[in-house]
């Protein structure tokens, strides 16, 4: 068992299916984007074979509470799914363990009357943005009802930086370093914003983000192969202790950043990050904080908040 007293981890960060639109396609970049994937598999051991007949026809929602009774995890809050009404109808099948995230396009002219209708009629706890899919500034003045409504509800949101996607994907984009958020996140201190994968490559831009800005947090989520392609050495150690130093625990998040079946729930990246906080003597306190207890306040969903000594409030 990873964590003591009945410890119960919720994450932050999981996707069920969804479009992914800004993926390349030409038969040169698929063939790299097959070897990179199979590399991938292969260094963590992900499964190889696709889904049964009979484990595919299941509802997906099943399959999830199965993933996450199998590795003792409390809850998982997904952030995209076709639709926001599809995936408030899937995981209001199990409202004690599963939450979910709005996640349209801001820069609809409806955009923030959507989000109303998502977080109003259909009980999602905030709003997942790709930084890199928006074109316009985030402080342009057209998206300003959405972050009026987000501040005036104290609502998190999350948003993606930095390389989006694999082989093919994004590298350079007018929204892709975090720092294009700072003008509304220091207008808008109500709103808690997230920050996933540790910036995916802006590591430093994020790191001065979140010291300008108290209201950002950072989302531990995924392998965070990117820290290869960094041009300094990098390891997940660095990435949590500088984090920690900065900003304390109470504003780390943990995430998998886990999708879809036959992986299901990527129990390695939880265990990954369990031993690098572990290894830099975190207390336990700390370590509950940021796999799960920080989730929980934030999302203020109806699950028991543990503490250290086994003390559930």
């Amino acid at each position: 068992m990873l964590f003591k007293n009945g410890f119960k981890v919720f994450d932050l960060h999981a996707h069920l299916p969804y479009q992914w639109p800004w993926a390349a396609r030409n038969e040169f970049i698929e063939l790299h984007k097959a070897e990179r994937n199979e590399r991938m598999r292969l260094t963590w051991d992900f499964p190889n074979q696709p889904d049964s007949e009979e484990e595919a026809s299941r509802p997906l929602v099943d399959r999830w509470i199965d993933e996450l009774d199998r590795h003792q995890i409390g809850g998982i809050n997904f952030l995209t799914a076709w639709s926001n009404d599809d995936l408030a109808a899937q995981i209001q099948q199990y409202p004690d363990r599963m939450t979910g995230f709005a996640h349209h396009s801001i820069e609809e002219p409806n955009a923030a009357e959507e989000l109303q209708r998502a977080v109003d009629e259909l009980g999602l706890k905030g709003y997942k943005l790709f930084g890199p899919l928006v074109e316009l500034p985030f402080h342009d003045p057209k998206l300003t009802p959405v972050w009026r409504f987000l501040a005036e509800r104290k609502l998190p949101v999350l948003i993606h930086f930095g390389l989006l996607g694999h082989t093919g994907g994004i590298a350079q984009h007018l929204n892709i370093n975090p720092l294009a958020i700072f003008n509304v996140a220091r207008e808008y201190p109500e709103i808690p914003f997230i920050i996933p994968h540790f910036g995916a490559g802006y590591f430093q831009e994020l790191l001065h983000l979140c010291w300008s800005c108290p209201n950002v947090h950072i989302d531990t989520s995924g392998s965070n192969q990117w820290i290869r392609w960094s041009p300094y050495e990098l390891t997940l150690e660095t990435l949590f202790r500088k984090t920690y130093e900065l900003i304390g625990p109470e504003r780390i998040l943990f995430g998998t950043d886990s999708s879809a079946f036959p992986r299901g729930f990527v129990n390695r990246y939880l265990q990954d990050q369990v031993r690098v906080t572990r290894d830099l003597r975190f207390s336990e306190t700390d370590i509950e904080l940021i796999f799960g207890n920080n989730a929980r306040k934030l999302l203020n969903i109806n699950q028991p908040t543990y503490v250290s000594g086994g003390e559930k409030r």
